[in-house]
Order: structure tokens, then C-alpha cells, then sequence
């Protein structure tokens, strides 16, 4: 029977398929819209593949496991209820509506209760409706003419390599032994190698942190050029599987869709004060997305970064509005080379800042300021407004005079954000801030002034075995020059940093105290 809904019931193999395929021999009226897909356990369907389905233009997700306690693996029941709640939780900060996914434990025996469980989700999803998610077979493509490596070669001048390795000397992966080189990866597209497998694993391992075009000698921009690259072969869909399933980057294509609504600030205390007529506009970004992604093994809680930064903003007046259905800045999709996307969400996102009326975007995310900032403009969407990251903002302020710091408690090393000290040149910028932090402990400050290496990942693409160990040895040189405080500037940093330090093997040799700058001005700044 055809039917307008599309509902996917993820099925284990073991307890709940002898209910279901009892329900296909009884011929029972199992809802017309629900197509199976058997898994071999429920606790192997992870985030990305629960939300996979509304990607593509399912109306509701189903997960059917077996009953506690009766899971052949273990901990597969656990698992399946641990994802399926996050996902939940995912689905209601982007509108989608976390009832569209449903969770389900069934025995062998337990037929009829499956069925009437069938039933009542389908009834459910019709009383919803239609997903607002909008596939891409939905909509009109762009129609630009794909770009040919040549163009791409030429556009960066990339002939003008010299060979002269600084940039592979330079490099964090090759540093941590990856077989990794991007004078070799310029060599072999200019050579005409560009579709060759081991060549776009290449373009695909990029850090784009931007080391390499800082010692350049002829100023090839190689971030930039991989970013082309990856449109490339994003363009021709070859492109590589992004990290942790492509769930950031699944998601962040479902924010393209116009009738989502996404409820960005349900949870911002009743603290914080906020004014929709305000002329400054804060944007936020996906930390707190990160936060319920990452929460069961990393405890991250980048959220209060965003709310740290709306507390400051009320420390020196500033009330600022607040979109209501903010959306992705589309950072992520850029760099993945899903320029298509990237460009369907910054235009959308362009047109609602518009309609705010604001004059300034202030902003604690460094992808976000770059994205907003720079790359809007760099491909004709021009913002009406001037972009601002908390950190020039809270310069400007602490530089009227008339507040003053707690002395911090113990030594602090400094973790730079790439986007904001290599790509907009403001690495002199959070140090600053710093200073002002330290004013009255000097040695509490383990810097150089140099902008520190990656933290090992960029768009959520690419992490390896080689970005854990330079990981690693980021944070053994941050913990044997005695530090205990190692400040971060972007919600990301925090996130790859707390990951190696979940190195069991390791136990508490990597643990360190983990804080945004923007929190630690907000905990200890004062009126004077």
C-alpha cells in the first residue's frame, strides 16, 4: 500500500526479528510505512546512523533491540538506549522533534506487543507529519560548472612550489610520522595524479591548520588549495567518510532545509539577559550539539563557552538578541568540500541575520568569526554586519580600564584556535587577554608567543592514530612543564584534547584542567 510516510525500523537480528518475522508469517498489518533493515544489535547503531535516515527523508526512525539483560553482546541494550536518547536530544534542538525516534526492546515471544508498538509510532509520525527536512533530490541544485584540478592548480598558483620541504618540516602529522607531505600532494595534482586513491586520502588527512602556508617561502595558501580539492572530489562523490559516522556533517545538512526550525536557546538560564532589539547579535554555534554528542565519554561542556560569553556581555551592559532558530555557520561543510551545502546554509543564515536589524555579530567560536567574517564574502554573500570575536570585544572593554582579575590558581599553558591566530592573523590577540589574567603572577603563563600546534583535527575529518599521538604529545609537554591549567580557545581544541586524555593506558599521566579563555575571564574578572 503506498503511503506519503517513510518510517525505518532498525531491527536486531536476534530476539525482536523472531517477533517481527512472526508478525510477516501471521500476515499482520504491520504499517505500510515501516521498511526494515535488519543489524546484527541495536548498540551497534550508533548516532550518525540513527540520523542518517532524516538526511535522506525519513519521517521517523525506529531502533528495536533486544529486552534488557538478554542482549548477546552485553551492552548492547545500554548502547542503544544511551544513542537513541542523544539522538532524541539532537533532534529537538534542531526542530526535527526528538519523538521521531523511538527506541524499542522486545523478546521472541513478544509479537503482539511489537506489533501494537508498530502501530502506535506510525500513528505517532502521522500526527506529527512530514519531516521539514528536505532531501537533496527535493530541491533545485546549483548549477555551477564543477572546476577542473588545472583551474584549481592555477587559481593558487601552486606551480610556485619550490620543493623546499619547510612546509613538510612544519607539519604536525609528518612531525608525528604520518607518510604525509603537502609539497608531495602539490607535486603529484600538478603531475596530473589528482583522482589517484593515495592522493586524495592525502587532501582528506589535511589538517588545514595553516603551518605550512606560514613557512612558505613562495606563499602557496595549501589550506586553501585543499579546501578546492575537497569540492573536487565531493563534486564527483569520492570524497572520504568524514569522522564519527559524517554525523556533523549529516546534520549540519539537515539545517539546509527552510522548514526546519531549530530551537537553538531553549535551555540559556533565566540569568542571562538577552534584548531582541538589541544592535549586537550573538551567535553561538553547535557547542551545544557537541556537548550531548561527546557527553557519555569526554564530560565536555563546551555550552559554557556560549553562556560564559553571554554573562560578559551583561558584565559590561551589552544585552544582546539572540536567534531564536539559529543554524550551523557551515564551517564544517566548507571544509569537507560540501561547498553546495555550505553555500544553501550561509544564505539562509545571511538573510535571517539580516532580519534582526543588527549592526554587529559577536561571536566565541573561531570557525564561526572566520566562516561569518571572511568566507561568506569570499563567496558573494555579503553580511550587513560587522563580525566580532569575544575576544576583541572583551580587549576593547578591559582596555577602558576600571576591572580587575582574581589571581589564577596554578600554571596555565595556552592551546591556539587555527582559525583565529593563522587564518585571521590574531594570534597576539587572546595572549592579551592572558596577560591581563596573569597580571599579577607573571610566571603563571607557559607561552612563547607562538601560536601552538593543532589539535589534531579540522571539520570533523581525518582523525587518525597520527593525530592522537601528536595529541598526546601536546599534552606530555603541557603536563611536564607544570602546568595544570591548559587554556583553550575554540570548543573543538577542547573536545580533541579531552579525547587523548581518555587514553586508558595512559590513566592520569595526560589529565589536565581543561577551560576556555572566555570562561576563565568569566570566572575570575571583576569592577575594580
Amino acid at each position: 500500500m503506498p503511503t506519503e510516510f517513510k518510517i525505518v525500523l532498525f531491527l536486531c537480528s536476534w530476539g525482536p526479528h523472531a517477533a517481527f518475522q512472526r508478525l510477516q508469517d501471521q500476515r499482520a498489518d504491520i504499517p505500510p510505512e515501516i521498511k526494515m533493515v535488519r543489524i546484527p544489535c541495536s548498540g551497534r547503531i550508533s548516532k550518525a546512523l540513527l540520523f542518517k535516515p532524516f538526511e535522506m527523508g525519513a519521517d521517523g526512525v525506529i531502533l528495536v533491540g533486544c529486552a534488557p539483560g538478554a542482549c548477546r553482546y552485553g551492552t548492547g541494550t545500554e548502547t542503544a538506549a544511551e544513542n537513541t536518547e542523544d539522538t532524541r536530544r539532537i533532534l529537538d534542538l534542531i526542530g526535527l522533534d526528538g519523538e521521531r525516534v523511538q527506541l524499542g526492546n522486545f523478546q521472541p515471544d513478544a509479537a503482539d506487543d511489537l506489533l501494537a508498538f508498530l502501530k502506535a509510532f506510525a500513528a505517532r509520525i502521522r500526527e506529527l507529519g512530514k519531516s521539514p527536512v528536505r532531501t537533496q533530490a527535493g530541491r533545485d541544485r546549483f548549477t555551477s560548472e564543477p572546476e577542473t584540478v588545472e583551474a584549481i592548480v592555477a587559481r593558487h598558483d601552486v606551480f610556485a612550489c619550490q620543493d623546499c620541504g619547510k612546509c613538510t618540516s612544519a607539519c604536525s602529522l609528518a612531525l608525528a610520522g604520518k607518510p604525509f607531505s603537502p609539497r608531495y600532494v602539490a607535486a603529484e595534482i600538478i603531475a596530473g595524479h589528482a583522482d589517484r586513491p593515495d592522493v586524495r586520502e592525502s587532501v582528506n588527512a589535511c589538517l588545514t591548520c595553516g603551518v605550512c602556508y606560514e613557512r612558505c617561502p613562495s606563499a602557496v595558501n595549501f589550506p586553501e588549495f585543499i579546501k578546492d580539492m575537497r569540492a573536487y572530489y565531493h563534486e564527483r562523490d569520492v570524497s572520504a567518510a568524514p569522522a564519527h559516522g559524517g554525523f556533523f556533517q549529516s546534520m549540519m545538512r539537515a539545517m539546509t532545509s527552510e522548514p526546519l526550525v531549530p530551537r537553538r536557546w531553549t535551555h540559556l538560564p533565566e540569568s542571562i539577559r538577552t534584548n531582541p532589539k538589541s544592535r549586537v547579535l550573538f551567535f553561538g554555534g553547535c557547542a551545544s550539539y557537541f556537548d550531548i554528542f561527546f557527553h557519555k565519554f569526554l564530560a565536555v561542556q563546551t555550552e559554557r563557552i556560549v553562556e560564559d560569553s553571554l554573562r560578559l556581555l551583561n558584565f559590561f551592559d551589552v544585552e544582546p538578541a539572540l536567534m531564536s532558530d539559529e543554524r550551523c555557520c557551515g564551517h564544517d561543510l566548507l571544509w569537507s568540500g560540501d561547498r553546495e551545502n555550505f553555500l544553501r546554509l550561509a544564505r539562509i543564515n545571511a538573510d535571517a541575520i539580516a532580519a534582526t536589524g543588527a549592526e554587529e555579530i559577536i561571536t566565541a567560536c573561531p570557525e564561526c568569526c572566520h566562516t561569518l567574517g571572511t568566507e561568506y564574502a569570499r563567496y558573494g554573500i555579503e553580511l550587513s554586519v560587522k563580525v566580532t570575536h569575544m575576544h576583541a570585544f572583551l580587549e576593547r572593554e578591559i582596555g577602558k580600564g576600571a576591572v580587575a582579575f582574581k589571581a589564577p590558581q596554578g600554571r596555565m599553558a595556552f592551546q591556539d584556535a587555527c582559525r583565529q591566530s593563522r587564518f585571521d592573523g590574531q594570534a597576539d590577540l587572546p595572549r592579551k587577554l592572558l596577560k591581563h589574567l596573569c597580571a599579577d603572577t607573571t610566571d603563571a603563563l607557559d607561552d612563547d608567543g607562538a601560536p601552538t600546534p593543532c589539535c589534531g583535527n579540522s571539520a570533523w575529518i581525518g582523525c587518525d592514530a597520527f593525530s592522537k599521538h601528536f595529541q598526546v604529545q601536546r599534552l606530555q609537554r603541557v603536563c611536564q612543564s607544570g602546568t595544570t591549567n591548559l587554556i583553550t580557545a575554540c570548543p573543538k581544541c577542547q573536545i580533541h584534547l579531552r579525547c587523548a586524555m581518555e587514553d586508558v593506558l595512559r590513566g592520569d599521566d595526560l589529565k589536565v584542567e581543561t577551560m576556555d579563555l572566555v570562561s576563565a575571564i568569566a570566572r575570575s574578572i571583576y569592577w575594580a
